[in-house]
C-alpha cells in the first residue's frame, strides 16, 4: 500500500498531485513510475508510444495502485491531445528524447527535433496553463571540460577547476558545427535556455535535471532481441550485449573517455525529492550523479567482464576487449568529452541527495538483470538449426 502520511523535507504535509510524466516507457520512466505507485499517493497520466517497461504497473486491474495510473499512447509530435493532459496534471515530466550517441551522428536531423523542436509545445503548454515542469536535459550539455583544451601533461589538467561541472559556473563548450555528435547537446542546451527564459519573463515554475549515466535494469535494449539488430544502444547495453553472446567488448579510442555511473534507483531518489519539494527545486538546474563511481570506459570493461563472468558464472573471454576507431563505431563526425565529473553541491544543499550505491554493486545488479532476461534468448536466436538428415 502507499504511504499516505508523507512530509516533505521542511516537515510540510505532502498533498496528492497529478503527475503528466511524457516518456513514462521508457527506462527512467518506469523506474519512476514504480516508485510513485509503491510509496506514494500521487497519480500518474503516462504518456509514451510503448508501455512494454510498464505493462506490469498497468496489468491486471487488480493492481492496488490500477486506479492511480493511465496509459495515453500519444506521439507528442502531433496529437492535440498532449495540451489537455497537461492541463489535467499539477505537474509536468519530460522525460522524451533520442539520447543514444550512436544516433547523433547518423539522425541528427531527427535528434534536433525531438530535443528542441518536440519539446517546444510542452514548455508553452505548461507556460501558459500554470503547470509546473521537470525538463529531463542532460549532462552532455557540458561539452568539453576546459581542462580538455590543455597539453595532456600540464598539471591544471589534475584541478578539480578545470574538469569538475557545475550547473551554474561551467561553461558549454563543444566541437565544430561538422561534428554532428553534438547536435544532441546543443539542441538540449538551447531547450534548456527556453525553459529559464520561461521562468524569467513568464515565472514558469521549473526544475531542470542533469543526468550523468544513470545505469539499472530496462536500460536501454539489447540489439536482434528487444530492439534492432542494427541498433547501437549506449555503452553499458553495448558492452551487456557483448558479454551475453561472448563476444570481445568494443573500445571505441581504447576506451580512455572518464565517465561516473550513478544507479538508477539512487537518482530515482533525487528525483522524488524534486518532486515532492517545489519550493525548494523550483528555478534549480541540478547534476544526478555519483562523482564517487569515476572509470574509464576501459576500467568499466574490465569490470563488467569481471561482474558477468560472477553471476553467470562463465568465464570470461581470454582476449575480452578489442580496440575500434570512432569512426569505424560511429561514422564521421564524432567527438566525444573527455570527462563528466558531476558537482554534487546544489543538490545536496537543496535537497540533501546523497548518492549511495558503489559502481560494483550497480553493475552486480545490472549484469544480474540483464542475463536472467536475455541469456536464454540469445541462445536461442544464435543456436544454428541442425540440419535434417
Amino acid at each position: 500500500m502507499a504511504a499516505m502520511a508523507r512530509v516533505d523535507l521542511d516537515g510540510n504535509p505532502i498533498k496528492p498531485i497529478t503527475i503528466c510524466m511524457i516518456g513514462a516507457g521508457g527506462f527512467i520512466g518506469s523506474h519512476l513510475c514504480e516508485k510513485l505507485m509503491a510509496e506514494t499517493p500521487h497519480k500518474v497520466l503516462a504518456v509514451d508510444v510503448y508501455s512494454d517497461k510498464i505493462r506490469h504497473l498497468l496489468e491486471p486491474a487488480s493492481l492496488p495502485w490500477a486506479d492511480r495510473i493511465q496509459f495515453h499512447r500519444i506521439n507528442i509530435k502531433h496529437d492535440s491531445r498532449l495540451e489537455g493532459l497537461i492541463r489535467m496534471a499539477d505537474l509536468t515530466i519530460n522525460l522524451a528524447a533520442i539520447c543514444t550517441p550512436a544516433d547523433y551522428n547518423t539522425r541528427p536531423l531527427d535528434t534536433i527535433y525531438s530535443n528542441f523542436i518536440d519539446a517546444l509545445p510542452i514548455v508553452k503548454y505548461c507556460s501558459e496553463n500554470n503547470k509546473r515542469l521537470i525538463h529531463f536535459s542532460t549532462c552532455e550539455v557540458y561539452g568539453k571540460t576546459i581542462g580538455s583544451f590543455l597539453p595532456k601533461d600540464h598539471p591544471l589538467r589534475q584541478d578539480p577547476e578545470f574538469y569538475v561541472l557545475k550547473e551554474d559556473a561551467s561553461p558549454c563548450i563543444f566541437g565544430s558545427i561538422e561534428k554532428q555528435r553534438w547536435s544532441y547537446a546543443c539542441a538540449k542546451q538551447l531547450i534548456e535556455r527556453l525553459i529559464y527564459a520561461e521562468g524569467a519573463e513568464n515565472d514558469l515554475e521549473f526544475t531542470i535535471v542533469r543526468p550523468f549515466n544513470w545505469i539499472g535494469p530496462r536500460m536501454d535494449f539489447i540489439p536482434g532481441i528487444d530492439g534492432p539488430s542494427e541498433g547501437v544502444p549506449r555503452v553499458l547495453a553495448c558492452f551487456s550485449n557483448n558479454l551475453l553472446r561472448g563476444e570481445p567488448l568494443k573500445l571505441v579510442d581504447g576506451g580512455q573517455s572518464q565517465r561516473t555511473f550513478v544507479y538508477i534507483k539512487d537518482a530515482i531518489e533525487a528525483v522524488m525529492l524534486m518532486i515532492e519539494n517545489p519550493v525548494r527545486a523550483n528555478g534549480h538546474i541540478f547534476n544526478v550523479g555519483n562523482p564517487n563511481n569515476e572509470v574509464t570506459v576501459r576500467q568499466l570493461a574490465e569490470m563488467m567482464t569481471e561482474v558477468y563472468a560472477k553471476v553467470s558464472g562463465e568465464p570470461p573471454l581470454e582476449k575480452s576487449t578489442i580496440d575500434v576507431s570512432s569512426k569505424e563505431f560511429y561514422g564521421e563526425g564524432y567527438d566525444d568529452s573527455d570527462k563528466r565529473i558531476p558537482d554534487m553541491t546544489i543538490i545536496n544543499r537543496q535537497l540533501g541527495w546523497n548518492p549511495k550505491t558503489s559502481l560494483w554493486d550497480l553493475l552486480e545488479s545490472t549484469l544480474t538483470y540483464q542475463h536472467r532476461t536475455y541469456a536464454e534468448a540469445i541462445k536461442q536466436a544464435t543456436a544454428k538449426p541442425v540440419a535434417s538428415s
